[in-house]
């Protein structure tokens, strides 16, 4: 490498050096204003984080009661996002979602469609028991989510920027919902589960949300410093034992390629696009932390909420007792260390 491009290596990691420690100087603060509201829940709120930091979208899953709802609102604040709830019922239909066009007739009695957008236009969408609705609704739903934009009518409308989707879902078992097909399951960055909190932390909860006067969540960030960040997260440096990792644990998961005493409990496992999840999630879990480039127990740390729902046990797995959450540790060990 010449002398010219030693110097423009070192000026554009330089750049985004400062750029990094900039961003997380601000995502810092970020989750300090996110911990002063949600109690009990970090590693939930890291995981969530990451995922906006990738730029992907996030399924909360979890019995009620347990602040999902809260936290996406939350975060609405703390990234100055435009945010909109809409909760999901059997009932609900695409355009509710989407938008529609009505006839509207002008003073002259002239006639035209006026496209009105639905709340998929926010910058934040919260989808709250994304399982109660319809699968014609869920998948609306998720091919914006794939696409970035809606077609109503035949015309093209672009969703705003940021945008995410942070969808809740109730438990299987309970009455009333509709599971979520394998291919829309893998439109979600990372499927985070949300577990009760512990004694001390529900006796935070008992106290500071039951007086007179409750904490307001403090915004901390923009949505362009957001967009900054999300573009830090694709230019952080990874190195090439990471990628590896990430190539050996996703392929390992899969039928016919991993160790088969492993692998025989799996009846369909993640594709690529699991692995570039694992990487952008990594990466931006190291921004959270306070570092610029990913490490294995990154990789370690998010396999299981990037792998668990693009993964399948088979019937006789199941039948023996067998769980994804240990299955995933098993690679890890195997594979990553």
């Amino acid at each position: 490498m010449s002398p010219v491009q030693d110097a423009a290596v070192t000026d554009f990691e330089g750049g985004v050096a400062r750029a990094a420690e900039a961003a997380m100087e601000r995502i810092a603060a970020a989750k300090a204003a996110i911990g002063a509201v949600i109690f009990g829940q970090e590693r939930v709120v890291e995981q969530t984080l990451a995922t906006l930091l990738a730029g992907g979208h996030g399924l909360l899953i979890g019995v009620p009661g347990l602040a999902k709802t809260k936290l996406v609102e939350t975060l609405g604040i703390v990234f100055g996002l435009d945010s909109l709830r809409v909760q999901f019922t059997p009932d609900l239909m695409p355009s509710d979602i989407l938008g529609s066009e009505v006839m509207e007739e002008a003073s002259d009695r002239s006639r035209a469609f006026r496209f009105i957008k639905g709340p998929i236009f926010a910058q934040l969408l919260m989808a709250d028991e994304i399982n109660r609705a319809s699968p014609r609704t869920q998948s609306a739903l998720l091919q914006a989510m794939q696409e970035n934009h809606v077609t109503v009518a035949g015309v093209r409308h672009d969703l705003p920027r940021p945008f995410h989707v942070l969808a809740t879902q109730n438990p299987l078992e309970q009455e009333g919902a509709y599971p979520l097909p394998e291919a829309q399951l893998d439109r979600f960055l990372m499927q985070i589960d949300v577990g009760y909190p512990d004694r001390a932390a529900e006796r935070r909860i008992l106290i500071e949300t039951t007086g007179e006067a409750e904490t307001r969540p403090k915004a901390a960030m923009s949505a362009q410093e957001l967009m900054e960040a999300q573009r830090l997260v694709r230019r952080a440096p990874i190195g090439e034992n990471i990628v590896e990792a990430i190539l050996d644990l996703v392929r390992a998961a899969r039928p016919g390629e991993g160790d088969p005493e492993i692998t025989r409990h799996i009846s369909w496992g993640p594709g690529p696009r699991a692995a570039q999840a694992l990487m952008l999630a990594s990466r931006a879990r190291a921004l959270v932390d306070g570092r610029l480039s990913p490490s294995k127990d990154d990789i370690a740390a998010l396999a299981e909420p990037v792998l668990k729902h693009r993964m399948a046990l088979t019937f006789a797995a199941r039948a023996e007792g067998e769980d994804l959450p240990r299955l995933i540790a098993r690679l890890v060990a195997k594979t990553v260390g």
